[in-house]
């Protein structure tokens, strides 16, 4: 927990370069062997060959722990290909017995919104699931919808877990809210930096979600951030040390698979060092192979090194592959460095197919069609799933898509799936069961960047200034622990965007700490969130009842240390 956390730019230090570059060489080196039914339109295709990839050499051989990467990012030993398991036979036989209508459904999952479930789509139409994308709905009403689900696809024969998603990584995005535990950002974790801790929280946030019925998460983020100037990502991310990000999204997605949840880690290759948004625009990865493979990279290494089931592809164009499409539909990415460089066989999802990246240029049928040729196993969110699964059917049809490869694809999600479920050490909890893991997440986050290290930090009171809500929620924590609210020292609450009014006692950083550099508050607090267990957190380090141990996680110009 020294200094070296704090970096003093946003670049990553040189020794996670090399250990990086390591980590992946071992890996390299044991590859194994919008109009309904549209067609494709005539643009040409990009050669499906795998890009020339030559890996670093002379690759570490530090065997790591079993329950996490090697906190130094080495690799292990050559491993050998696990051989055909009863999930993957399990999931065959079905495979087997499923027409090539249903074949083309299973592989497509629907974006849904409303609480009136779609059992129209996931058993009338044979598609794999859905991802719920509507954070209005109340916990009963989401129990409901996938009670529902399950209960129509088990009626109609169909004896395998549903592909029931939610986009639920903690922070800025929670597409699951009502009585479920809200959990800060993934920053925290970075600056908390103990997997063990990762690990707990995340299987109890899991075991909420399989509580209300779902199967899996599109969490943790691997990106690994650039920093300020990081769009999209910022506080979803672990932190800018690629070895650190590594570690923690490991853990994080072993304590989902506790829970019996399926994590998908994400957006290879790597979206944290992208200066635009995917949602809105086709982003440029800029990058160069041997950068993308000493930075990016390493947390999907750590995660194929670490058996992981599955990884999202997001729609982010590679310069260094030659290619102007999006990396969800691209072989040299998918088939190329995912699959043939770090050797991953799990299954592969693209990123919402709805967004303008990947939109402006394909229809879902298209979109579907190209990523499964790509080597992706999961269509994600098309704006016409129908379309999408009838263009998949008709490419086998007419030999442009391989049955062999649909195939494969749906007997990857089977075998995911059946895996995650049974193999789940962790029993389903009820909303709000989580509340204490998530506040000792954010006590093991904060950290204090200016001002005192022990002792308090207040007097006489606080003022809280900010935004309503978490104005309310420290107040509210506050009043708990017998702190006197509205006189006293004066407490800036910063949210993600907002900058300092000049003039508080204390300035907290609610979401990234890059905001701290700008303030001339004497005692500067990276909080990393703004839930309840966070202003939990926050009060029991401003009265002195605890130091704050955390690191930044990342670089932050402009203030005068990097924790107590």
């Amino acid at each position: 927990m020294g200094s070296s956390r704090a970096l003093a730019s946003p670049r990553v230090p040189a020794r996670s370069l090399v250990l990086g570059m390591a980590f992946l060489a071992a890996l390299s080196a044991c590859t194994p062997a919008q109009p309904q039914h549209e067609s494709e339109p005539p643009t040409s295709e990009s050669s499906t060959e795998a890009p020339t990839v030559v890996p670093p050499t002379e690759p570490s051989t530090t065997e790591p722990s079993p329950t996490e990467p090697s906190p130094e990012g080495s690799a292990t030993a050559t491993p050998t290909q696990e051989p055909a398991t009863a999930y993957r036979k399990r999931a065959e036989q079905i495979t087997a017995g499923l027409s090539l209508e249903e074949k083309a459904g299973q592989v497509v999952v629907a974006a849904h919104r409303g609480a009136v479930a779609p059992t129209d789509l996931v058993v009338g139409e044979h598609l794999g699931g859905i991802i719920l994308m509507d954070a209005t709905l109340t916990t009963e009403e989401v129990r409901d919808l996938n009670a529902t689900l399950t209960r129509a696809a088990e009626e109609s024969g169909r004896d395998w877990p549903l592909f029931l998603g939610v986009d639920q990584e903690g922070g800025l995005v929670e597409r699951a809210k009502g009585e479920l535990t809200r959990f800060p950002t993934f920053m925290s974790y970075g600056a908390a930096d103990s997997p063990e801790l990762t690990r707990r929280a995340s299987a109890a946030s899991g075991a909420e979600l399989r509580g209300i019925g779902f199967t899996v998460d599109f969490a943790p983020d691997a990106d690994v951030t650039m920093g300020p100037t990081d769009p999209t990502i910022g506080s979803r991310s672990a932190g800018s040390d690629p070895q650190l990000v590594a570690t923690q999204a490991v853990a994080a997605a072993r304590g989902y698979l506790d829970a019996g949840v399926l994590p998908v880690l994400k957006h290879f290759p790597g979206h944290g060092s992208v200066p635009e948004d995917s949602h809105e625009t086709l982003p440029l990865q800029e990058r160069t192979l041997e950068q993308l493979r000493e930075i990016d990279l390493v947390p999907f290494a750590g995660a194929v090194d670490a058996g992981l089931p599955a990884v999202m592809v997001g729609h982010i164009e590679v310069a260094a592959l030659g290619s102007t499409l999006p990396s969800s539909v691209e072989p040299k990415v998918v088939d190329g460095l995912l699959r043939e460089e770090l050797g991953f066989d799990g299954l592969v999802t693209t990123d919402a197919v709805d967004m303008e990246a990947v939109a402006e240029q394909f229809g879902s049928g298209s979109a579907a069609v190209r990523a499964l040729k790509a080597g992706v196993d999961v269509v994600l969110m098309p704006p016409d799933p129908v379309a999408a699964r009838d263009a998949i059917e008709r490419a086998v049809t007419d030999g442009r898509l391989p049955q062999a490869r649909l195939d494969e694809a749906v007997t990857r999600q089977l075998e995911a799936l059946l895996r995650t479920q049974d193999q789940a050490t962790v029993d389903p909890t009820a909303p709000g069961d989580a509340r204490a893991a998530s506040r000792e997440v954010s006590l093991g986050a904060i950290t204090v960047v200016a001002g005192a290290c022990q002792g308090a930090l207040i007097q006489d009171g606080i003022v809280a200034v900010g935004d309503a809500a978490p104005v309310r929620r420290l107040t509210q924590a506050a009043e708990q622990a017998g702190v006197r609210v509205g006189r006293g020292t004066t407490v800036e609450l910063l949210g993600l965007g907002q900058e300092p009014r000049g003039g508080a006692d204390i300035t907290v950083a609610m979401d990234t700490p890059y905001v701290l550099g700008r303030s001339d508050a004497p005692t500067r607090i990276a909080l990393y969130g703004d839930t309840p267990g966070a202003m939990v957190a926050l009060v029991r380090v401003l009265t002195g009842e605890v130091a704050a141990p955390g690191r930044l996680p990342v670089a932050v110009r402009g203030v005068e240390r990097d924790g107590c």
